[in-house]
């Protein structure tokens, strides 16, 4: 049997609220907080009405006093646009291999060049440009297409093997083992046989044989040499650079089923002072040629 709570004649009311014989004082919020609560109820209804607030169909309610953050946002990029324009005017007039040059064009492009790099291509070659794998190491001197200013001015304009640009650059090995091409004895020859020229170890026999299946059906893009030909975006064999892995496994996957990388054109996307202002960037992180 619950003991009937003990009450003193200065106790404030209770609620009237009992819980295992507990009762709750009715106490009042101090009249300061209460103030304080309905100043922010109307500070909260003044601002629904004076900016923009309440989300509708296609828009949010205006405000009377017609604020708008993306209006500001606008604003500054136009200004910082008019402020850069007579720099990016001048980057686009200029040859690209006097860029580097040009002190002034050199540490917009170092600027504006990283902002471009970190913001569409960080995603595949990395923050740091360093790739993984299947997304080229910008930072060597391996390059599939050729690693002048030029060229990857060509690369970042038009992209590789995608379907939008007529000017993709465009190659495509043989997936020599599902096609039907080579049988698994000759694959397994021609890839003891790279192994051989890229210096790992192999089986010296099963290469022999291999050298003449290299011969008859890589060395055409490879290059006889295996040092591979960048016109066609043939990789050099005979490194320890590797795109998709360079290991037994892995070159037997990729004579087996082929590679086919895709790189998006950026010339309907960027301008041409920001592919310009790329181009330059990568070319000085050390592996541009």
């Amino acid at each position: 049997m619950s003991k009937k709570p003990v009450t003193k004649p200065s106790d404030p009311e209770t609620t009237g609220h009992s819980w295992d014989g507990i009762e709750e004082f009715n106490n009042p919020l101090p009249r300061w907080w209460l103030w304080t609560f309905y100043a922010t109820i109307v500070w909260a209804i003044g601002y629904t009405i004076a900016y923009p607030a309440w989300p509708l169909i296609s828009a949010a309610t205006p405000g009377l006093l017609g604020h708008s953050t993306r209006a500001d946002v606008a604003a500054d990029i136009a200004r910082y646009e008019a402020a850069n324009a007579p720099v990016e005017a001048k980057l686009v007039a200029a040859d690209l291999t006097a860029i580097a040059s040009d002190p002034e064009l050199a540490n917009y492009t170092r600027n504006a060049g990283g902002a471009v790099f970190r913001t569409w291509c960080a995603q595949c070659h990395g923050s740091g440009a360093a790739g993984a794998k299947g997304y080229p190491n910008l930072l060597d001197n391996d390059w599939l297409w050729g690693g002048t200013i030029e060229d990857i001015h060509a690369t970042i304009s038009h992209g590789i093997r995608n379907t939008t640009d007529a000017d993709a650059r465009y190659s495509q090995m043989p997936a020599f083992g599902v096609d039907g091409l080579l049988e698994p004895e000759q694959i397994g020859q021609v890839v003891q046989y790279v192994l051989q020229i890229s210096g790992q170890g192999h089986d010296a026999a099963l290469a022999g044989e291999g050298a003449v299946v290299f011969a008859d059906n890589c060395a055409a893009c490879h290059a006889e040499d295996g040092t591979g030909d960048r016109l066609q975006g043939a990789p050099n064999l005979t490194d320890a650079i590797w795109l998709f892995g360079g290991d037994q496994a892995a070159l037997t996957e990729t004579v087996t089923n082929a590679r086919f990388g895709v790189m998006p054109s950026w010339a309907d996307r960027l301008s041409e002072a920001e592919i310009r202002a790329a181009a330059a960037y990568v070319h000085q992180l050390g592996g541009g040629e």
